[in-house]
């Protein structure tokens, strides 16, 4: 017993030392005279999380190009931010490669249609809705907006809450070329 409470009063005095050392600089320049300053204010902006794992690259074509537009497009429609975009076209890439794909014929998963591979028998519209960049997008949209914490969870987590994908760990793949995207084109 008097071992371990030996080594637990030299690691509290050792922290101290440590912490005089570091802090006695700080503190010796507290020290100094007064400025007559006022208080401002400091806006915080949490960074968006770093992507998970490894990640995948595509060269785009004018098509992916144009429907990458059309779902930054959608995001600000909807008055939401660049995250919501970044996790969409992250979602679309993994999807359909940014393609709006029609029926497949026996290629098609299910009756899977548009960017989002969405359904029209789990209800996510018409054909024709499905095939609509931007109906498709908002459609996306308004389901994430139903995820607590989406802004704040993994890509992959909010991407797989939304599409209920049967793969739900390969969203996270697209992260980094879909923010890249967004950057590029937010503010064109």
């Amino acid at each position: 017993m008097n071992t371990i409470l030996r080594k637990s009063v030299l690691s509290v005095a050792g922290l101290a030392f440590a912490g005089g050392v570091f802090a006695g600089p700080i503190a010796a320049h507290a020290a100094s005279p007064a400025v007559d300053a006022k208080p401002v204010a400091v806006a915080v902006q949490s960074a968006a999380p770093k992507p998970q794992g490894d990640q995948s690259h595509i060269s785009l074509n004018d098509e992916q190009t144009a429907n990458v537009k059309a779902i930054i497009a959608a995001t600000k429609k909807a008055g939401l931010p660049e995250r919501a975009a970044v996790i969409s076209i992250a979602t679309s890439l993994q999807e359909s490669k940014l393609e709006n794909l029609g029926h497949l014929g026996d290629a098609n998963d299910h009756d899977s249609l548009g960017l989002f591979q969405q359904r029209p028998t789990s209800g996510w519209g018409t054909p024709e809705q499905i095939t609509d960049p931007e109906y498709s997008t908002t459609a996306f949209l308004k389901g994430l907006k139903q995820v607590d914490g989406w802004q704040d969870m993994a890509l992959t987590d909010a991407a797989q809450t939304v599409q209920v994908s049967a793969y739900p760990d390969a969203y996270a793949q697209w992260e980094q070329q879909a923010t890249d995207l967004v950057g590029q084109y937010w503010n064109s």
